[in-house]
């Protein structure tokens, strides 16, 4: 269990990591930090007295105690001189990741470069967390994966203060708007629509769409759904549109399948569109289970040529995702943005602009192509 003045000195820190507390800034007195942690003076100064020790604080006699410029003072630096990028993912071993982690650290390590690996897990709690070490250690750059990345999100002053402390990031697979980073992505709006439009020209008209929409990247391929039926004049279900969270993916998407699958008469699905692989093998449990086979009595479409599309009975039709490119390309940015603050340039714009991979479609046997669609 954390003692009393362990709290009061995180919460201090947390107030520095996150910009509320600038250097040189005069942080709260001993009185409110003693009235806002209901602790007794001699708490509040061990507290204090701590991150004077370290670095954090510093104290003028009969002014107070104020913040520390700790990248001024070096503090930020690695003793040993080792050069760092820390790579921040949704997820480490599941998946793609494994595949995209592989690209960076391959650039990276080539040019000497000891990378840290983190995962939020999706969640905004633990990439606060890791943003505070990242602010608190000794990093060259940060190579991120934002987590909800359609969300406004509450964390954003700690990116602000990497930018403060001039340490170079750049976003993957997603980006938070609202920052205008340098990102590395796919098109995933022209992935959706490639997704759908396929389908479409196959002769397939009752579409269902399944997005997990906490993340841009599913918004986006939702969008590209949605231009697609448009383009071709498809007229859309409501119903046929399922959208569902992180939370919710092991069992939102298979819920709403088996109602759909319910339905009378022209009124169930034909084909589906699925914002993963991972999603798609997971419907395709649910369709054996109700005797449906793909692509005889339905079809359906993943999203990022993963290795899960191959392993299946049912080889997927998907879109591509560049994976170990995508990591690559995020490593080198980044250290084109480390090399640049080195030559003192961090008050220029930066030279890069951020890449965006253009998708195609891997066609394999989950879709009968139109000849065969129209034979039974």
């Amino acid at each position: 269990m954390a003692t009393k003045h362990s709290i009061v000195k995180q919460a201090i820190q947390s107030r520095i990591l996150d910009g509320t507390f600038l250097p040189h800034q005069k942080i709260s007195s001993e009185s409110e930090l003693m009235k806002e942690f209901g602790v007794s003076r001699h708490t509040v100064r061990l507290a204090i007295g701590d991150l004077v020790n370290k670095g954090w604080l510093y104290r003028e006699q009969g002014a107070g105690t104020f913040c520390a410029d700790r990248q001024a003072n070096g503090a930020v630096l690695d003793p040993a001189g080792q050069k760092n990028i820390a790579l921040i993912t949704t997820y480490i071993s599941d998946y793609i990741f494994p595949s995209i982690i592989r690209g960076a650290e391959s650039v990276l390590s080539e040019q000497g470069y000891h990378v840290t690996l983190f995962s939020t897990n999706n969640n905004h709690q633990t990439e606060r967390e890791i943003l505070e070490k990242i602010l608190s250690g000794s990093f060259d750059g940060v190579i991120v994966e934002p987590t909800k990345s359609a969300f406004s999100n509450p964390n954003i002053n700690y990116y602000l203060n990497l930018e403060r402390q001039n340490i170079p990031y750049v976003m993957m697979n997603a980006y938070y708007d609202e920052l205008e980073p340098l990102y590395v992505a796919v098109d995933d709006e022209r992935g959706g629509f490639l997704q759908t439009e396929f389908l479409i020209k196959q002769g397939y008209r009752n579409i269902a769409g399944f997005f997990k929409t906490d993340d841009i990247q599913g918004v986006k391929r939702m969008k590209g759904f949605l231009k697609a039926h448009r383009k071709h004049r498809i007229p859309i279900e409501p119903q046929n549109i399922i959208t569902y969270y992180t939370e919710e993916k092991e069992s939102k998407p298979a819920q709403e399948l088996d109602q759909l699958l319910k339905q009378q008469g022209d009124g169930a699905p034909d084909s589906l569109v699925c914002y993963n692989d991972q999603l798609a093998l997971s419907l395709l449990n649910l369709l054996r289970e109700k005797k449906l086979r793909v692509p005889d009595d339905i079809a359906m479409v993943g999203y990022d040529d993963s290795f899960l599309a191959d392993v299946s009975e049912v080889k997927l039709t998907t879109v591509t995702h560049p994976k170990s490119d995508l990591g690559r390309e995020a490593a080198r940015l980044v250290l084109e943005l480390v090399q640049e603050r080195k030559g003192s340039a961090a008050q220029r714009e930066p030279k890069q602009e951020s890449i965006l991979f253009e998708p195609e479609l891997h066609i394999r046997s989950s879709v009968k192509i139109a000849e065969e669609a129209h034979k039974q």
